[in-house]
């Protein structure tokens, strides 16, 4: 915040002395500066030794980058305008010429695939420890990454985002939308997982010993909105059994044993007595709805058994938005390894969010931090850890230590 200073013209009139401060009052605005740009110039002496007649150089202080031109705030500043406020490198580049600096757009994406090379084992990290849950979420968005060179256009792929207990989620980045990929990245674990009613988790799950596979009511719910213009006496009374109440967990067990499973018992017992009206026909949308909820009956019950688990998946959906948001701005990914950037820098940046950790604060930090941190302790520097241990006093960069 700055203060600006509001003259009084009577204090410096002809009669200025028959007046006197007696207190302030504060009028606040909120306003904006453009995006600037700063070139640091280090200054460093050259030095001759009398005696040997030698010459010598201070060194310049050390980059993130080894021989690039762009400080860790440029290179905090391009990954969060991108990625958090989805402004695609081509803007960017247009802003800085605005500003009278000359960067082409390929140095642009070369310093982000760099930056994202240097984070990824901490967002491999992050993944890990969201596999120590005992509950996960996962989903998964479709994105347009690389060439597929048969149809002459880009190829589909798809980001699998994971979320865990902790309030972390992992974009993992696939160009399938099968069972496999979640077969790869969750391999092993044995807790419950919780998705929507896509067959890919099912198949997963009958194959996994251990495994529990829970799902979403939300996704059920929306079978039945999509009956309503035909349906609408039955979709009302499906809406009616449908509803959730959060709770601490604590409580929410007792709740939904004394609550939430009658009501679960009436859903699916009005859902088999729809089932038997001859007037339904298997086109109909409510005729779809009633059967996507019977085939999936044992999943949508997990929840009944153990508070731990959501009703929903709506936490996730949440969180996976960066990327529709950021598709609708910048399209695709001209490589799947650039995908893969992107997947690991959404993962570190959304669960900064998730956290309450400014991504601009963290990435200008853990930039600078990782080179010299042990890998034993990479876990340190991921949003959530981080925020403990190093939010406090975080490193910054010299644009903010020394210009003014």
């Amino acid at each position: 915040m700055e203060t600006i200073e509001v003259p009084a013209p009577e204090l410096s009139g002809p009669n200025a002395d028959a007046w006197e401060v007696i207190d302030h009052k504060i009028t606040y605005r909120l306003a904006q500066r453009p995006g600037s740009y700063v070139v640091l110039a280090y200054r460093r002496p050259v030095l001759r030794a009398r005696a040997e007649a030698t010459v010598a150089t201070t060194p310049a202080p050390a980059n993130v980058l080894e021989g690039s031109l762009a400080d860790v705030s440029l290179l905090a500043g391009l990954v969060v305008d991108k990625f958090c406020y989805h402004l695609p490198l081509y803007r960017q580049h247009q802003r800085l010429a605005d500003a009278g600096i000359q960067v082409s757009r390929a140095t642009l994406t070369h310093l982000t695939q760099r930056t994202a090379a240097l984070l990824t084992p901490i967002a491999q990290a992050q993944h890990a420890h969201i596999l120590e849950s005992r509950v996960l979420a996962m989903d998964e968005t479709p994105i347009k990454a690389g060439r597929d060179k048969a149809k002459g256009k880009m190829a589909q792929g798809w980001y699998w985002p994971i979320y865990g207990e902790a309030d972390e989620v992992s974009f993992t980045y696939a160009a399938h939308r099968g069972s496999r990929h979640v077969h790869e990245q969750i391999q092993g674990f044995a807790g419950i997982l919780l998705s929507d009613g896509y067959s890919a988790y099912a198949r997963f799950a009958q194959a996994t010993e251990g495994l529990s596979h829970a799902q979403c009511w939300a996704h059920t719910r929306r079978k039945f909105l999509a009956a309503e213009k035909t349906e609408p006496a039955a979709v009302a009374t499906a809406l009616e059994h449908i509803r959730d109440r959060r709770l601490e967990p604590d409580k929410a067990l007792a709740y939904r044993a004394e609550h939430a499973r009658p009501c679960v018992d009436a859903f699916f017992a009005w859902v088999w007595a729809q089932r038997q009206r001859e007037d339904l026909l298997p086109s109909n949308p409510l005729a779809k709805a009633l059967a996507y909820a019977h085939d999936r009956e044992g999943p949508l019950r997990v929840f009944l058994g153990d508070a731990a688990v959501p009703i929903d998946t709506n936490h996730l959906e949440r969180a996976l938005r960066v990327i529709p948001m950021g598709r609708k701005n910048w399209n695709f990914c001209w490589t799947e390894l650039g995908a893969q950037h992107v997947g690991t820098l959404q993962s570190l940046l959304t669960t900064c969010r998730l956290h309450g950790v400014n991504p601009y604060t963290y990435l200008v930090d853990v930039l600078q931090r990782i080179s010299r941190h042990p890998a034993r302790e990479i876990i340190a520097l991921t949003p959530r850890v981080w925020k403990a241990r190093f939010a406090h006093d975080p490193l910054t960069s010299d644009v903010d230590r020394h210009v003014r």
